[in-house]
């Protein structure tokens, strides 16, 4: 099977996403490859794919165990066999699998990087072949990340005690251009594929929201904006998480608590509420989120600042992973600044790094006081240019509130950080222009510089505001130390002297944006489809969720519903044409899903409107038509069984491609293909007292050992379709 069947058949799609062909071409051609590419960009795919046509297991090594679960049903979902191997298994569920793993069971091993050098796993590993080590969540190993995990500093030793290399693939959607050097210097890639997608997510809205009362915002925005829709808020604290989720639900919102120390079971039980819907809301710290497969997040809060630009990007890039618009909110306020300064300082860095954490901080800082585009500042710290001045999709962009000239301001407030001889911080510098009677400024002598006092009319919270907006503006800089330091940047000069203006927005509580976003479509998600026969597509899959146990977008994505709700297909080729509906996925759910759409248009009197597909191009040569393909394989006279397998199809798509040759004037012997007499007779039978459009209620008055193939050629011999 070449890479397209493969993606076809298993995935559902008849093309890449940007930047996923490079990888998996790399990957099956047998070079290390690296992904950098944003949530929802397809990195998964990148390995899963390769592990089905690479002779051997891949492994997966991946910090999320209480998520291997949900990737590892996802997989077996659509045909890919796959296990993991972390400390939620007892010992006989552990020797199972590494007994099921040796007999190749498996094309797709999970496994936790703490068992990476275990006696045991060391062991398995003498035993199999495997062809690839795909690293997830690769910024981890990075020690100037802002999720790094000592346990991933074992996973170079693990590759190096193979004799015979496998390949190395790395991923991350997080990662600047110090730590995407870093990763490749410390697993030892060797001249790796790389693919470094751009870091814009166009669906989402970005906007930083300065408020006082938080709850009441939270509150309000939520009921306005996304009132039955799932939602994250982060929160710094555990403590702010557990008051914060008691509020939520005395307001009557159905939200739950997530944080490290809550035990397992109830963090676990949490997290599957979230991701089978059966609570809308999920509270949490940093600790809940990374790899969470849930698309359809429509909305996440950051009620507390988070430590970095890293870290609430990946935060936030949690919503809207399927493409829709979503909105990333970010509740700021100068006490945030504190409580993340405190965790710096609370914990075990180096002087190096802690320096780098504070700089971090600093420009997540300047992307709350700035005024301009919010996009472009999220672009501009890992790297990449925006084309544009204005996205016109974030708060800055679209606030239309009135600029005010604070020059004169903005000269006494740099003239007093120059008359304390740029000794001091920010809350210093406001309680000499505020006149202060502090006791530590009097030691100082502070109270005699000539800025004493000249901005006393201000309160602290406005000239804090004005202080940020000169750092974010270049104005000012603020120190990379634990008690940062006021500087004038060379730029001050400008001001200071009158040849240059300032200018900032005046202080609204509340954006307007939310209500004049401009609504973005991305390639693949529809922007008209039946709005009825889509909530009636929901409510099935969520049936079947519950029967399976299983998050409903494991079954199918919303865009590939509302593509089955746009086109009204009739028939499983017009099914698979649809996007996320591969091989597997269509034995397992297709007729029920048929059923619905066509009892749907029966009773509307829709058409259904046939899916145009681009042929792909395989490397420069054009794809053979593919019912042709299935065609000259009858003409060699084999078997349904051996046509099949030859072209990494079902039997039924095999016989429904014979059919459509059939149409267009070829000759089908379908006699040929031997069925039993006896069991004809019964299947004609059964045809008499039902009809031959649908095969489920033939199939129904039939003993189970008539296959779904045995109708389909009955069907076809007789002229019946």
């Amino acid at each position: 099977m070449d890479i397209y069947g493969a993606l076809q058949t298993y995935f559902g799609y008849d093309r890449f996403k940007e930047g996923q062909e490079k990888i998996v071409l790399g990957a099956l051609n047998g070079s290390d490859v690296l992904g950098i590419m944003p949530t929802g960009g397809g990195k998964s795919l990148c390995y899963q794919l390769p592990a089905i046509l690479l002779d051997g297991v891949t492994l997966v090594v991946s910090p999320l165990i209480s998520l291997m679960k949900d990737q590892v049903d996802s997989l077996n979902e659509i045909g890919i066999p796959a296990t993991f191997i972390n400390s939620t298994l007892d010992d006989f569920e552990l020797n199972q699998r590494i007994e099921e793993t040796k007999q190749g069971n498996y094309k797709i091993l999970y496994i936790a990087p703490e068992r990476l050098n275990t006696y045991v796993f060391s062991n398995l590993m003498k035993d199999i072949k495997v062809s690839m080590i795909a690293i997830d969540e690769a910024h981890c190993i990075s020690q100037w990340g802002h999720d790094f995990r000592p346990s991933y500093t074992e996973i170079p030793k693990f590759i190096r005690s193979f004799s015979s290399r496998p390949i190395v693939a790395a991923y991350t959607a997080t990662a600047t251009k110090l730590i995407v050097e870093e990763i490749k210097d410390l697993l030892q890639l060797k001249n790796p594929i790389e693919s470094i997608i751009g870091f814009d997510r166009p669906n989402l809205f970005y906007q930083v929201i300065k408020v006082s009362d938080k709850l009441t915002y939270v509150s309000d925005y939520i009921n306005k904006n996304f009132p039955d829709k799932s939602g994250i808020i982060y929160c710094a604290t555990r403590k702010t998480v557990e008051s914060l989720t008691e509020k939520l639900n005395q307001l009557g919102f159905k939200a739950v608590a997530y944080h490290g120390g809550m035990d397992s079971e109830t963090r676990q039980k949490n997290q599957d509420d979230f991701i089978l819907n059966n609570i809308q809301i999920i509270v949490a710290t940093n600790a809940f989120g990374m790899g969470i497969d849930k698309p359809d997040v429509r909305f996440v809060i950051h009620y507390n600042m988070p430590q970095n630009m890293e870290a609430y990007y990946q935060e936030a890039g949690r919503a809207g992973r399927d493409g829709e618009p979503s909105q990333c909110t970010l509740l700021y306020s100068p006490s945030d600044i504190v409580k993340q300064k405190f965790l710096i300082q609370s914990s075990t860095f180096s002087e190096e790094r802690e320096n780098i954490l504070y700089e971090n901080l600093q420009y997540l800082v300047d992307y709350c006081n700035t005024n301009d585009c919010l996009r472009s500042m999220i672009l501009k710290y890992f790297g990449e240019m925006s084309q544009e001045s204005k996205c016109d999709n974030c708060g800055n962009c679209l606030d239309d509130s009135e600029m005010v000239d604070i020059t004169l301001e903005s000269q006494k407030i740099l003239s007093c950080v120059y008359r304390v001889q740029e000794r001091f911080g920010i809350t210093m510098v406001i309680q000499v222009l505020r006149g202060s009677k502090n006791k530590r400024l009097l030691e100082f002598g502070l109270d005699k510089v000539s800025t004493y006092g000249i901005m006393k009319e201000y309160s602290e919270n406005a000239l804090r505001e004005i202080i940020m907006a000169l750092t974010s503006m270049g104005y000012l800089i603020v120190t990379a130390d634990k008690f940062p330091v006021l500087k004038l940047a060379a730029s001050a000069r400008e001001v200071l002297s009158g040849k240059e203006k300032v200018h900032h927005k005046k202080h609204l509580l509340e954006i307007k944006s939310a209500t004049r976003r401009k609504e973005v479509s991305l390639e693949g998600v529809l922007d008209s489809f039946n709005e009825d026969l889509f909530i009636k597509l929901k409510e099935l899959r969520y049936s079947l969720s519950q029967e399976k146990g299983m998050a409903p977008f494991m079954i199918f994505h919303d865009a590939t519903l509302k593509e089955m709700a746009s086109y009204f297909p009739q028939d499983k080729e017009s099914m698979l044409a649809v996007k996320g509906i591969g091989e597997k996925k269509y034995e397992t759910y297709g007729e029920k899903f048929l059923e619905v759409i066509k009892e749907y248009c029966i009773n509307k009197n829709i058409q259904p409107i046939e899916i145009v597909k681009e042929k792909v191009i395989d490397r420069g040569r054009a794809t053979v038509d593919r019912y042709q393909s299935t065609y000259d394989l009858y003409l060699e006279e084999l078997s349904l069984d051996e046509i099949a397998e030859r072209r990494s199809l079902t039997i039924s798509t095999i016989i429904e491609h014979l059919s459509k040759c059939e149409k267009r004037g070829q000759s089908v012997d379908w006699s040929s293909f031997k069925v039993d007499t006896d069991i004809e007779a019964k299947i004609l039978s059964a045809i008499n007292e039902v009809g031959a459009e649908r095969l489920k209620p033939i199939k129904e008055l039939l003993p189970e050992d008539i296959s779904y193939e045995d109708i389909r050629i009955v069907i076809a011999k007789n002229n019946l379709n």
